[in-house]
């Protein structure tokens, strides 16, 4: 059995792939990262050393920073590792299990440029070929979609502690076949692996043809994944994160500030016109410094230094948005119809209001409805007057201030925002707006 989707050729797999490992709690996710970082060569003596329990070498310990995590035994950080291979370079991103910690999941997953959904083979009914996945499985699945990660590989784990491993694969990758195409969830890989063992993660098992697959290892397939292309095929969106000022420059033939940022979509280049958001002033760029103050046009997903040609009115938290022939820039808006997934302890009401973060721009937003809740178990889009904690739904908001957005299914930078707890500053929801 092979369910890999090769990339396309023009595919960036040179640049180092960012990937989380996500899933139900106990899948062995952080054994995963354990065994990758180990078989590939990655991990010192001293620290294999560090990371034994009773002789046995404690994979998931290489992972679970903090003390709570190794008294517990559970993930509830996201844990970053880098490791390299000669094919290319790694940041993983370990991401928790346990429903209350959602939030951190979906702060690694944005940005992310791929995902290993683990899925435990021993945790569900694998003789059953109608079996049902774990509610954590169908969330996690769900957030990545909703999150844009562009690509997906779902990793069988244990099967080596099932009767009958092939079997088993087969009817589990069948449900998560079946589950994925109903959520319109694209696939890149289903691959089986013993994280414990080792058995398809690095190196390919003993048995060849092992629960009935001919594919390559999940290391295999994770150096072939590209990178989240960026949006340069959009106009220009520019938010400002940094102002620095040299007033005390003679030259007036230009503004006597450069504005710094990380371009959101699109390229800034000396020449084109930007109207500033919220302000509405309209200026040219004179010049385009990138990260190391060199003159040059600079693509979206890098940082540079706009300065414009005369002096306007621009703060930290402002935008600068291309304007076309016609004089048309993205257009602005106080009202947003917008996917959120909640992550308060509270529930999320209609009436409530937050602060909301969309680049490095704050404004109050109000929830004005709630129109669906989704039900994650059926994928159906039901009534409803709340949002629970870890629920995803649709909602209406009202802004204080007029925002310049665009749908998340074009522009991860423009179509989401964050939403905060006025009171407590804690994050609580993520917007994507449609």
């Amino acid at each position: 059995m092979n369910a890999v989707v090769t990339p396309s050729t023009a595919a960036d797999t040179r640049t180092a792939l960012k990937f989380i490992t996500c899933g139900s709690v106990d899948d062995g996710k952080s054994t995963l990262i354990g065994r990758l970082l180990v078989d590939s060569k990655a991990v010192l003596q001293d620290h294999l050393a560090g990371v034994q329990r009773q002789g046995e070498t404690d994979l998931a310990l290489l992972t679970d920073g903090l003390s709570a995590e190794r008294e517990q035994g559970i993930t509830i950080d996201v844990a970053y590792r880098y490791f390299n291979t000669e094919a290319r370079k790694f940041i993983i991103g370990d991401a928790p299990g346990h429903e209350q910690y959602t939030r951190n999941m979906v702060t690694a997953a944005s940005a992310a440029d791929a995902a290993v959904v683990l899925v435990d083979a021993t945790k569900l009914d694998w003789k059953d070929a109608g079996l049902k996945l774990l509610p954590q499985t169908r969330r996690h699945s769900l957030l990545l979609k909703l999150l844009r990660v562009p690509s997906v590989v779902f990793a069988v784990n244990k099967l080596d502690a099932v009767q009958d491993s092939a079997l088993a694969f087969t009817n589990i990758a069948g449900a998560l076949s079946a589950f994925a195409a109903d959520a319109g969830i694209e696939v890149t890989a289903t691959v089986p692996v013993s994280a414990l063992k080792g058995w398809n993660v690095v190196d390919a098992p003993v048995q060849a043809g092992w629960c009935g697959y001919q594919g390559p290892t999940l290391l295999n397939i994770l150096e072939h994944l590209p990178v989240t292309r960026p949006d340069t095929e959009l106009p220009l969106a520019f938010p400002v994160q940094w102002v620095e000022k040299f007033s005390s420059s003679s030259d007036t033939s230009q503004g006597r500030r450069v504005f710094w940022g990380r371009v959101a979509t699109g390229i800034v280049q000396p020449g084109l016109q930007v109207k500033v958001m919220p302000s509405g002033q309209t200026a040219t760029v004179a010049q385009v410094l990138n990260h190391v103050r060199n003159p040059q046009a600079v693509p979206a997903g890098h940082s540079a230094g706009i300065v414009l040609d005369r002096e306007v009115d621009v703060s930290r938290g402002d935008w600068l948005l291309a304007v076309d022939e016609q004089g048309q820039s993205l257009e602005a808006s106080r009202e947003i119809r917008a996917t959120v997934a909640w992550m308060d302890d509270e529930t999320l009401v209609a009436g409530r209001v937050y602060w909301a973060l969309h680049g490095h721009r704050w404004v109050k937003a109000k929830v004005k409805r709630i129109v669906h809740k989704l039900d994650i178990h059926t994928l159906a889009e039901g009534e409803a007057t709340q949002l629970e904690p870890n629920a995803i739904g649709h909602v209406e908001l009202a802004l204080q201030e007029p925002l310049a957005t665009a749908p998340f299914a074009q522009s991860r930078a423009l179509g989401s925002l964050v939403l905060v707890d006025t009171a407590s500053h804690k994050t609580s929801g993520a917007v994507l707006v449609n």
